[in-house]
């Protein structure tokens, strides 16, 4: 091999390190990726807490049931979800009830707020309805979550 050859000479250029600009370009694409994935976490985290919610109603619902089996209707609305957990005092009082009730605890919604119980629901006289108020907390918006949907 000759001594002057371009394979063994030393690049002038390797020392020069990046500019300020490709620093820049480099952090603003990290930037870029960093909000998607953190947008796609905090999609993630609300599609969990609507599953929550329909989960929460349907074993509410199958509680109502059991409650509605032994007495022969559903709460009242003035009874609510308590009556689920502890045998009404209010009229009217369920002649069979289990000494553990039907619920431990009556839960809140994934976002803290207690679910709503009207009885009758929206369904008909015979119908109870339970909401979620959703994220925003306030009923009637488009993020509630009904048993009735």
């Amino acid at each position: 091999m000759r001594k002057n050859s371009p394979l063994l000479t030393k690049p002038q250029n390797l020392s020069r390190g990046f500019t300020l600009m490709e620093m820049v370009m480099v952090m603003a694409i990290i930037a870029v990726l960093a909000g998607g994935v953190i947008g796609l976490m905090k999609g993630f985290d609300e599609s969990a807490k609507i599953q929550q919610a329909d989960n929460d109603i349907k074993a509410i619902g199958a509680a109502l049931t059991q409650y509605k089996t032994l007495s022969g209707r559903y709460p009242t609305t003035d009874q609510g979800l308590e009556a689920l957990v502890n045998k009404p005092t209010k009229p009217p009082v369920p002649k069979r009830y289990p000494n553990e009730g039907m619920l431990k605890e009556v839960p809140l919604d994934p976002w803290k707020n207690p679910y709503i119980y009207k009885m009758p629901g929206a369904g008909g006289p015979n119908s109870y309805e339970l909401i979620s108020v959703g994220q925003d907390g306030k009923e009637g918006t488009d993020d509630d979550i009904s048993s009735e949907d």
